[in-house]
């Protein structure tokens, strides 16, 4: 557990957990999941003895779950969100043959490298819980973020502290919202790989069972997005149902987190039409493939039928010249056989021009 101690600017990390509260400023606490388990009852504890109020047993159950849902739920003296996280497992970049292509098999390794571990915040007024999965870097990442800025080292994004525990949680949300941009592209690409396959004409496409694997990854997608947005949206709710309060500052403040709030839900909604653009050119995608193999078995069918056309009066000539009759003309003449063999190929070179013609026959344009 890492403990960190935000006051105006001032960003320092504590050894242990304080007997009391500091006189200023707000406490941020994160852990690992498993870390947690093991030490919830000290947290309690303390939450207890700085007069925040313990969590509820059913939040604490929730924090420990690594299968829950994203979700919002409330009380009086804390605010719970478990939101579920976007992202692919470390080594997926070297899953692509080069900088556009990648392979059936690194496809399939890509959309089972879809993370989507839930991470959890309980927000008190001047502490904030976190509980993160074994291996994920938004706790670290966030502490030294937060440390440079401090020290005056970052010169990207926000260039100030979060005044708040809720600033701070909307921060961290966002930053893992915005960290789908790097798995988007993964999945992008590899289903840019799936849609070749399925309109490579020269290949038989048989890779059946990791098409629909990836149109299910895609639907958990959707699904894991569509509950990010209902949590964020009822959080907003929450917030605009927060007493009104006379000080300025209070006020800018908390206007300053429905902002953050309303950019992080904007910032969902284009993850969700993301995915969702994905799955309908991943159905147009297949329905493509059928059409086009239709198309290809219209064609060898028109041009056997075409065949059997020209061959047919061909057949009615043989046919006529092997009947058992002694005085059919041209029998019994030396040349009969090189004149009834003109009169079939000249047959057959005109059916074949005139549906040449009719573009029965070659290439359709």
């Amino acid at each position: 557990m890492r403990i960190f101690h935000i006051h105006d600017d001032r960003f320092t990390e504590l050894g242990q957990l304080p007997a009391d509260l500091p006189e200023s400023g707000f406490l941020w606490l994160g852990c690992g999941r498993r870390e947690f388990e093991l030490q919830h009852l000290e947290v309690q504890l303390s939450l207890q003895r700085w007069g925040c109020g313990p969590l509820v047993d059913l939040h604490v159950a929730d924090l420990l779950n690594n299968q829950l849902p994203s979700h919002f739920d409330y009380t009086s003296w804390y605010d719970l969100l478990i939101f579920r996280r976007l992202a692919a497992a470390p080594g997926s970049e070297e899953l692509f043959v080069d900088d556009e292509h990648g392979t059936l098999a690194s496809a399939q390794k890509a959309f089972r490298a879809i993370d989507t571990s839930p991470v959890g915040f309980a927000v008190y007024d001047r502490v904030l819980l976190t509980v993160h999965p074994t291996d994920c870097a938004v706790r670290d990442y966030f502490a030294s973020k937060l440390g440079a800025l401090t020290e005056g080292r970052d010169l990207r994004g926000s260039s100030r502290l979060p005044n708040s525990s809720a600033e701070l949680m909307l921060r961290m949300v966002n930053h893992m919202v915005d960290s789908y941009l790097e798995l988007r592209r993964l999945l992008t690409r590899q289903m840019g790989t799936l849609q070749r396959a399925l309109m490579d004409s020269r290949h038989e496409f048989n890779q059946w069972p990791l098409l629909l694997e990836s149109r299910d990854a895609l639907h958990r997608l959707e699904d894991t997005c569509e509950d990010q947005r209902s949590a964020m949206q009822e959080w907003i709710d929450v917030l605009d149902d927060w007493p009104a309060s006379t000080d300025p500052s209070t006020q800018r403040e908390r206007e300053l987190l429905r902002v953050r709030s309303r950019d992080v839900l904007e910032h969902i909604e284009r993850v969700l039409s993301h995915v969702r653009r994905m799955e309908s050119s991943s159905e147009s995608a297949v329905q493509m493939h059928f059409s086009a193999l239709g198309h290809r078995t219209n064609n060898i069918m028109r041009t056997l039928t075409v065949l059997t056309a020209i061959f047919l009066p061909l057949n009615l000539i043989t046919g006529i010249f092997g009947m058992n009759f002694d005085s059919l003309p041209l029998i019994h003449r030396a040349t009969g056989f090189w004149i009834a063999f003109g009169v079939m190929a000249l047959v057959a070179l005109l059916l074949g021009a005139f549906f040449w013609r009719k573009r029965y026959l070659g290439t359709q344009r």
